[in-house]
């Protein structure tokens, strides 16, 4: 009759030791997985016993490290390098914060569930299937397993909006094709505010691949300060743009016998050729996929400064003139 003391030490050992078939259905990855793991040095050894090999819980907690970092973008490749940082004693606290401040929601707003019917009322009252079936493409809805009836809304407030649009008047296809070129717009825009912060804030944190356990810790800090700038600045310069393009298409409107939707309302836009040199330099400077955007801003630029300058010159002449006088 076994003691105490072994009955303990034989519940503990059952407890922590797993099959790579155990292992399997614990951490959700197939046996397959695990071993294409072990290959490849992502998993520490098991221990081998007799034919088989014995996993514990670290084995388990490594998968499940893995699985989460998958889950937010990292190759296997950069989960190995800092899975092997972590294993040297380089610490991996630090980034995995980073992670998870990066990945963290850039929003207050939280997410909202909507039945089926509520859909159909708000969008005409009939069932629109090819409807909901873009909404969720775009990520307006996302399906709930085993619900057909709801769906999870993400961005309430990006619902709301299409909600108020077909109110309006606006037809639900043309509403989708607004959000399609408006994302990619806002996409660039999000991308350049991130190369901007990356190249002067950013780049001093994480010069070391990975990044030290204290310089990710710093970096992740940055980001909770940072946050809230990109959506600040874009919604300052959204509303000076509405308010100065607003003003110009109600004076359009007031002033001219021709429907804004004609072509006369629509500025003139004539396409240039530039040098070959030239659209290179522009691509090394700020990459091939906004070349148009930079040639565009540059021209625009380049207007407002003469602009500036001729009303600058026109003041000094006048001042001359009256100085004379």
């Amino acid at each position: 009759m076994s003691g105490p003391g072994q009955s303990s030490a034989v519940a503990g050992r059952s407890a922590t030791e797993y099959r790579i078939e155990d292992l399997a259905h614990a951490s959700g990855a197939t046996v397959r997985t695990i071993r294409a793991y072990q290959d490849r040095g992502l998993l520490p050894t098991p221990e081998r016993r007799g034919r088989a090999n014995v996993y514990r819980d670290t084995h388990l907690a490594r998968l499940r490290q893995i699985a989460d970092l998958l889950d937010r973008g990292y190759t296997l490749a950069s989960i190995k390098e800092l899975l092997e940082a972590w294993d040297t004693g380089r610490g991996l606290g630090g980034v995995l914060g980073l992670v998870a401040e990066v990945h963290g929601p850039w929003t207050d707003e939280q997410a909202d569930r909507i039945t089926r019917a509520e859909l159909n009322t708000r969008f005409g009252g009939s069932p629109d299937d090819e409807a909901v079936a873009e909404a969720v493409e775009l990520g307006v809805l996302e399906r709930i397993p085993g619900r057909d009836d709801e769906f999870l809304v993400p961005s309430p407030q990006e619902l709301a909006v299409a909600f108020e649009l077909y109110a309006a008047g606006v037809p639900l296809s043309a509403i989708s094709c607004h959000l399609r070129e408006l994302r990619g717009q806002v996409e660039q825009i999000a991308s350049r505010f991130l190369e901007f912060t990356t190249e002067h804030v950013f780049a001093r944190y994480l010069g070391h691949r990975p990044p030290t356990d204290s310089d990710a810790a710093e970096a992740a800090a940055m980001v909770r300060r940072l946050r809230p700038l990109a959506q600040q600045t874009v919604d300052a310069e959204l509303a000076r743009a509405m308010r100065t393009f607003a003003t110009r298409h109600l004076q359009h409107h007031l002033d001219s016998d021709t429907p804004l939707t004609s072509k006369a309302s629509i500025p003139m836009t004539r396409q240039v050729d530039l040098p070959p040199e030239t659209i290179r330099s522009v691509e090394r400077l700020v990459g091939p996929e906004n070349v148009s955007a930079f040639v565009a801003a540059s021209a625009e630029r380049e207007v407002q400064s003469r602009t500036l300058g001729a009303l600058v010159s026109s003041t000094n002449e006048v001042t001359h003139i009256t100085q004379s006088s």
